[in-house]
């Protein structure tokens, strides 16, 4: 590592030399692909009791029922609003360039190894209770277990304020040692991006160019929409409704954006960001704890905006005129299923199998963009973690907080 440059700095170069090792020296990747494996291994270790006990206690000093309510209304409003933003751009965007008239369909993939989502977008609904909140944990199944948090949370303040103390202080204690153990894992990250990178680049090195060239305009497309949502709406929501810097709040998250797109997962890059968002932006511990693991989650502006646009490119390939009705479930479905997506590589690509359900597509179509698919993976992710942290800047404003930028 290099100590004495910024962590992002040490991040950026790691990413550079990781594409150059991985293209020029492709045999020797496996012999540093075992640190990738330990630095994720490492942040998905931290991610669940560092979610539920971050939750707990931002929830139990949030106070009143009515406080957390008002907070978790801005926060989940702010999630659908930008969300339901960049799938209508993405739809914008692939109806004005068409990018699946006259795809070759011979280029397609197998799917057969790819998960299946659940039957409907209402079982994701019923997957946020959990029946056992310890399978959920040990299976890291998120959204349950903020569901658990936020109830164990708010009716910690409904106990005898002796209690009440006890608990607050032990949750605020677990809280401060898991990011004790955060940061140390967070000191590696240059060295886990390297690795990462590296064996992907290898991996896809020898068919780059072919890929480009037969889905090109796909790419192109997706990448549009999401360079727009996220340089252009997302800055300014954070300077209009949150009065703030959006170019210094983009600094500040230099980190947790390039670990996003390096490892293609919200979770990983969750502990970088909540440390950003309070000790470089000033928002406070009550609020990160709050909107950043629930923003992990459920707010995926760049998997809503991806699985809108992929959906569509599908349709188009196959020759398929999607009506004006059928364009609108596909905006609904693209919604829900980026909310029920988990913070992982490849959750967004399963999910669309819903989508496509919804509209009568052909599943075998996800073929047709698996070849691109971690290309565009890192893309959106970088996105759905710059979403959630222009959400806590502005959820911070709007109760009052003075932050850094």
């Amino acid at each position: 590592m290099l100590p004495k440059l910024k962590l992002h700095w040490q991040i950026l170069i790691a990413l550079i030399l990781a594409v150059a090792f991985g293209y020029f020296t492709p045999n020797l990747v496996q012999y540093v692909s075992w640190m990738g494996v330990i630095f994720l291994r490492g942040l998905n270790m931290v991610v669940v009791p560092l979610i539920l006990s971050s939750i707990i206690s931002g929830v139990a000093s949030i106070g009143s029922g009515t406080n957390l309510g008002r907070l978790g209304a801005k926060t989940l409003s702010y999630y659908i609003l930008t969300s339901l933003i960049a799938i209508l751009i993405g739809l914008l965007f692939v109806n004005l360039l068409q990018p699946g008239v006259g795809a070759n369909l011979g280029n397609a993939e197998t799917v057969n190894s790819l998960p299946t989502a659940g039957n409907s977008v209402s079982d994701i609904l019923v997957r946020i209770i959990p029946d056992n909140i310890f399978d959920a944990m040990s299976k890291g199944q998120i959204l349950p277990v903020i569901f658990f948090a936020i109830l164990f949370g708010a009716f910690i303040t409904q106990i005898p304020a002796k209690k009440q103390e006890f608990l607050v202080n032990l949750f605020d204690s677990v809280f401060e040692v898991m990011m004790k153990i955060t940061m140390f894992i967070i000191r590696f990250t240059p060295l886990g991006v390297f690795a990462i990178v590296s064996k992907e680049v290898a991996k896809n090195s020898g068919s780059l160019g072919n890929i480009a060239g037969s889905l090109g305009i796909y790419m192109l497309t997706v990448l549009i929409s999401l360079i727009v949502h996220g340089g252009i709406i997302l800055p300014l929501s954070v300077k209009i409704i949150g009065k703030a810097n959006p170019y210094k709040h983009f600094r500040n998250m230099a980190a947790p954006l390039l670990t996003a797109f390096s490892t293609s997962s919200s979770n990983a890059a969750l502990p970088l960001s909540m440390e950003a968002t309070e000790h470089k932006n000033g928002v406070s511990s009550k609020i990160t704890s709050f909107t950043l693991p629930l923003g992990a989650t459920i707010n995926m502006n760049g998997t809503a905006l991806y699985e809108c646009v992929a959906v569509i490119f599908i349709a188009q390939a196959y020759g398929i005129n999607l009506s004006i009705g059928q364009q609108a479930i596909v905006v609904v479905t693209a919604l829900l299923a980026a909310i029920g997506s988990a913070g992982i590589p490849m959750a967004g690509l399963v999910m669309m199998t819903i989508v496509l359900t919804a509209v009568n597509l052909p599943l075998e179509g996800v073929g047709l963009i698996l070849a691109v698919d971690r290309i565009l993976d890192m893309s959106r992710t970088t996105i759905n973690v710059w979403g959630d942290t222009c959400a806590a800047v502005i959820i911070a404003k709007s109760e009052g907080e003075k932050l850094n930028i």
